[in-house]
């Protein structure tokens, strides 16, 4: 993603204003995640109530591959510029250094919103309660608000008897899963006791999940995009369609696929370590995709992973 750095995060209008102020005004949302940055202007960000009624932002910050220093800087740095949602996961390998960045932005534990999940390797009842313990011990926090089961293999139904109970306990506030299918989500209703809240999936402009985007809102499971930017591929940020509509709003392509993640109601999770670009991505919540933009957005649409290598 980074060899397009330049040209996929060119501001179109004010972008140094911008990165200055970081002002931004909140849209919709039942609640916001408020925050004063570096510079004391409020960030707000809307949430979502998931279906056990617990709170989540529509927006939050992604670590995949942010680890080390890095990782803890860039988690510090989303935090300080307002991000409340911070998303991990065992096998990015990076859970201690995102719980450092957190304990050194020195925000309230209650005011963030932190998920992590659990890899095929500890599947099953026993490895899951061990995992999970895990994490919340590098993260340095007593609970999580969210834990995913991360891929659907293996002992699916102890590990989601595992998490059932650590729900139950308060240790995590929701449950849910990542790259499920309908089928798979049906064998879990099967047996579940706890829907799950969210399901992580890949979604972004060349991949819109016309599949699983109704079906999981006919469950009222969340709809949740991991790379949303699809990691830069298919040369997203330098598509001319996007950057007709992002020229036509005075945005930016990046800020045009996250703006169309939250009018579809859909939880996204950019990842960046460069500051400034984390800013831009919060800046969505000031104007609005058109019925034209949103058909226009529609015809991107490939209806197929760009990570095959990931199925």
């Amino acid at each position: 993603m980074q060899a397009n750095g330049m040209q996929r995060r060119a501001f179109l209008k004010a972008g140094a204003g911008l990165a200055a102020t970081a002002l931004f005004i909140p849209f919709g949302g039942s609640k916001v995640f408020g925050a004063l940055n570096a510079s004391n202007a409020k960030v707000s960000i809307p949430t979502v109530k998931l279906n056990n009624g617990v709170l989540m932002p529509m927006l939050g910050f992604g670590t995949n591959s942010l680890t080390g220093e890095v990782g803890e800087r860039s988690v510090f740095d989303a935090i300080s510029v307002g991000y409340r949602s911070i998303d991990t996961a065992h096998v990015y390998t990076n859970e201690e250094a995102v719980g450092a960045g957190i304990k050194k932005s020195g925000i309230k534990r209650e005011e963030l919103f932190v998920t992590s999940k659990l890899w095929v390797d500890f599947s099953g009842y026993e490895g899951t309660k061990k995992a999970f313990q895990t994490s919340i011990d590098k993260l340095g926090t007593d609970y999580l608000d969210l834990y995913l089961i991360h891929r659907p293999r293996d002992d699916v139904k102890g590990s989601w008897k595992a998490m059932e109970e650590l729900n139950a306990a308060g240790k995590i506030k929701a449950i849910g899963v990542s790259n499920f299918e309908p089928a798979q989500l049906d064998e879990l209703m099967s047996y579940a006791k706890i829907k799950p809240a969210v399901n992580q999936i890949e979604t972004h402009v060349f991949f819109q999940e016309e599949v699983l985007f109704p079906d999981l809102k006919n469950r009222k499971v969340q709809h949740e995009a991991w790379s949303p930017f699809a990691a830069g591929r298919n040369n997203i940020f330098s598509n001319e369609t996007l950057a007709a509509i992002g020229k036509k709003h005075n945005k930016s392509i990046a800020q045009v696929c996250l703006r169309w993640h939250y009018q579809r109601g859909v939880v996204a999770i950019p990842r960046s370590q460069n500051k400034a670009h984390m800013i831009e991505n919060l800046d969505i919540f000031n104007f609005k995709l058109d019925k034209k933009d949103l058909e226009t957005i529609a015809t991107l649409d490939l209806n197929k992973t760009v990570f095959p290598e990931w199925t």
